[in-house]
């Protein structure tokens, strides 16, 4: 899908996004990444069972009000005790789909929020379920 915004070049707009992948102010990233208003940086992930709190902390450290995670194609769950960091320094957290994640993002960022978007785009990896430890 394409996402057509008129925005200043300096800040990162999601232009596009598809199935393993996202457009960010058109140059395409097939990674899974951190996307800030003036940053797009590598976010180690393996899979969405892999995730763990050390991943949120290092979202925590970039100070933003809202944390948008973007689960894949499909909806799926994080469990809070992951995201606690976030939740204990009152940064709002959103767990969604990738496309709604995306859409989400420019809107907050055309609010001008603090906003971070976590993106797994590689679902190929997703492991079944497990109970988080």
């Amino acid at each position: 899908m394409k996402l057509h915004l008129t925005n200043d070049p300096t800040t990162n707009m999601i232009t596009g996004y598809g199935k393993d992948y996202v457009l960010i102010n058109q140059e395409r990233h097939d990674y899974d990444l951190l996307v800030l208003p003036h940053e797009i940086l590598p976010w180690r992930t393996e899979c969405l069972e892999e995730l763990t709190g050390g991943d949120f902390e290092t979202v925590a450290h970039l100070d933003p009000e809202v944390v948008l995670v973007g689960t894949g194609q499909e909806h799926r769950f994080v469990h809070p005790k992951l995201y606690a960091t976030l939740s204990k320094r009152q940064i709002g957290v959103e767990i969604m789909a990738n496309g709604a994640a995306c859409r989400t993002y420019n809107i907050l960022v055309g609010e001008g929020r603090r906003v971070a978007c976590a993106l797994i785009l590689n679902e190929s990896t997703f492991l079944p379920s497990r109970p988080v430890k």
